[in-house]
């Protein structure tokens, strides 16, 4: 009763009960790229590991006016796999606020939202509305619904137990629900490292072109099929002497 009130579709067949009260949990990984390195994802698992078994690469670079006056030039770089650590196990302690409730089913977001979050505040400080003094209001964005804190207990579980109060907002009277507040905090998680199937690690970029040639480069040498490469899902370089961070989501290589 404490999650967001969203409208779904639901399409398919549930054939296992037990797995209906699992959580379904996203991996979003930050990755710390050192300067003078890459990273760079391929459309096939089987071209990353080719790459990497080869260790080092010769990559030519062909840009004679950058480079003094040289028509060509070469730089070696290595490459090796990238091994990040995800969650395998997660435990997480909820608490029900004795203080807080969860006002949704609110009226449409043309009403600015300082004036519903005094419309809300106002009312339920009424004693006859079964209210008391609000100590904080917010609005979720993530959710839509409002967060009433009291100042003292004794407030939110009379209210949560009526479930739905009607509430005069603007000039319309609006049937609103409410909810406990529940909130929840990380109590045992175990990781396992998981190395990246398509996504390679280069290494010992030096510092000769600008990012974005340097970035063409990297490309054109490691798309060729001759040289070991395929196509190129995506590229991230980062010139020496920076710091950049890469984020992997649950199918990005």
């Amino acid at each position: 009763s404490a999650l967001p009130e969203k409208k779904v579709v639901f399409k398919g067949l549930v054939t296992n009960k037990e797995d209906m009260n699992k959580v379904m949990l996203i991996p979003l990984i930050r990755y710390p790229l050192l300067g003078g390195s890459a990273l760079i994802t391929f459309e096939k698992a089987e071209v990353a590991q080719r790459i990497i078994e080869m260790k080092e690469h010769m990559v030519e670079l062909s840009y004679g006016e950058e480079l003094e006056g040289l028509d060509q030039c070469r730089v070696r770089v290595q490459a090796a796999p990238v091994d990040i650590l995800l969650p395998s196990a997660l435990e997480i302690g909820l608490t029900q606020s004795r203080r807080s409730i969860l006002v949704s089913a609110l009226p449409s977001p043309d009403i600015p939202e300082e004036v519903l979050l005094d419309k809300l505040e106002l009312f339920f400080s009424k004693r006859k509305n079964g209210g008391g003094e609000v100590e904080s209001r917010e609005l979720l964005d993530d959710s839509g619904q409002v967060l009433l804190t009291f100042a003292h207990e004794g407030v939110a579980e009379p209210l949560i137990a009526k479930g739905r109060i009607q509430v005069l907002i603007g000039k319309g009277k609006y049937d609103v629900k409410i909810s406990p507040y529940v909130s929840g905090s990380i109590s045992n998680m175990q990781l396992q490292p998981s190395r990246c199937p398509r996504t390679v690690l280069l290494s010992g970029i030096p510092d000769v072109l600008d990012a974005e040639p340097m970035r063409d480069a990297l490309e054109i040498h490691f798309q060729k099929a001759s040289r070991g490469g395929g196509e190129v899902d995506a590229l991230a370089y980062v010139p020496a002497g920076r710091l950049g961070v890469a984020v992997f989501t649950e199918d990005g290589g």
